[in-house]
Protein backbone atom coordinates (compact mmCIF):
# COMPACT_ATOMS: atom_id res chain seq x y z
CA UNK A 1 0.00 0.00 0.00
CA UNK A 2 1.26 3.45 -0.91
CA UNK A 3 0.21 6.62 0.89
CA UNK A 4 1.20 10.14 -0.13
CA UNK A 5 1.10 12.70 2.67
CA UNK A 6 0.81 16.08 0.98
CA UNK A 7 -0.27 19.66 1.52
CA UNK A 8 -0.12 20.67 -2.15
CA UNK A 9 3.32 22.29 -1.98
CA UNK A 10 5.50 22.31 -5.12
CA UNK A 11 7.43 19.19 -4.05
CA UNK A 12 4.17 17.45 -3.19
CA UNK A 13 2.89 18.23 -6.68
CA UNK A 14 6.09 16.94 -8.31
CA UNK A 15 5.85 13.66 -6.42
CA UNK A 16 2.15 13.28 -7.18
CA UNK A 17 2.78 13.95 -10.88
CA UNK A 18 5.52 11.30 -10.89
CA UNK A 19 3.19 8.77 -9.24
CA UNK A 20 0.45 9.52 -11.76
CA UNK A 21 2.80 9.35 -14.75
CA UNK A 22 3.88 5.85 -13.66
CA UNK A 23 0.22 4.92 -13.08
CA UNK A 24 1.02 3.95 -9.49
CA UNK A 25 -2.02 3.50 -7.29
CA UNK A 26 -1.86 5.45 -4.02
CA UNK A 27 -3.95 7.08 -1.35
CA UNK A 28 -3.47 10.80 -0.77
CA UNK A 29 -3.72 12.25 2.73
CA UNK A 30 -3.95 16.04 2.91
CA UNK A 31 -5.49 16.35 6.36
CA UNK A 32 -2.95 18.35 8.39
CA UNK A 33 -4.13 16.80 11.66
CA UNK A 34 -3.48 13.29 10.32
CA UNK A 35 -0.06 14.33 9.00
CA UNK A 36 0.93 15.78 12.38
CA UNK A 37 -0.56 12.77 14.17
CA UNK A 38 1.84 10.55 12.20
CA UNK A 39 4.70 12.70 13.51
CA UNK A 40 5.68 14.21 10.17
CA UNK A 41 7.15 17.70 10.35
CA UNK A 42 7.56 18.15 6.59
CA UNK A 43 5.81 16.94 3.46
CA UNK A 44 5.70 15.24 1.09
CA UNK A 45 6.15 11.88 2.73
CA UNK A 46 5.59 8.70 0.78
CA UNK A 47 4.72 5.66 2.87
CA UNK A 48 5.33 2.35 1.10
CA UNK A 49 4.42 -0.80 3.00
CA UNK A 50 5.09 0.93 6.32
CA UNK A 51 8.35 2.59 5.28
CA UNK A 52 8.34 6.42 5.29
CA UNK A 53 10.36 8.29 2.67
CA UNK A 54 11.03 12.02 2.46
CA UNK A 55 10.95 13.74 -0.92
CA UNK A 56 14.41 12.87 -2.33
CA UNK A 57 14.18 9.17 -1.50
CA UNK A 58 10.50 9.00 -2.49
CA UNK A 59 11.09 10.69 -5.84
CA UNK A 60 13.96 8.31 -6.66
CA UNK A 61 11.83 5.35 -5.60
CA UNK A 62 9.00 6.38 -7.95
CA UNK A 63 11.36 7.13 -10.85
CA UNK A 64 12.98 3.67 -10.55
CA UNK A 65 9.65 1.85 -10.67
CA UNK A 66 8.64 0.35 -14.01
Amino acid sequence: MIVLYSNGCPRCNILETALNSKKISYTKVSDTDKIVEKGFLTVPILEVDGKDMAFPEAYNYVKEMC
